[in-house]
């Protein structure tokens, strides 16, 4: 089985990168961190660059998790290129980092963090990154 990790380069997607090695670890499981940014370009905020991407490479080769990297950008929105990815390796757990908005702001905006809660075949684990203070 797999945890899979929905990363972006933001405080949201570290914590859930962090929270996914954990997960991955205790369950003696394989680490799958996707990149699934709507939009395939620098601007996007959850766009990983290569060297993003080959940094988050670099920080797990350090653990004892066997995990891939992988980005697939641009190929829908992001929540359904993640569940879809969940259903594709029959993942056992889901990562995804959740950030503060205020209820008006999840309403205009929505939240893939939320489709992926909502739609996901698996448990998920929702984090929050830690307070600065």
């Amino acid at each position: 089985m797999t945890v899979v990790v929905a990363y972006a380069p933001t405080p949201e997607g570290e914590a859930a990168l962090e929270a996914g090695v954990e997960e991955a670890q205790r369950r003696g499981e394989d680490l799958f961190v996707l990149n699934a940014p709507a939009g395939a370009a620098l601007a996007e905020k959850t766009y990983a660059s290569p060297d993003q991407l080959e940094q988050v490479r670099r920080r797990l080769a350090g653990t004892a998790v066997r995990a891939q990297v992988v980005q697939r950008a641009g190929q829908g929105d992001t929540a359904d290129v993640v569940v879809d990815a969940l259903h594709e390796l029959n993942a056992s757990a889901v990562v995804v980092g959740h950030r503060r908005r205020t209820p008006v702001g999840k309403f205009l905006m929505g939240s893939a963090a939320q489709r992926i809660i909502l739609d996901a075949p698996c448990p998920v684990i929702s984090v929050k990154p830690a307070l600065r203070g």
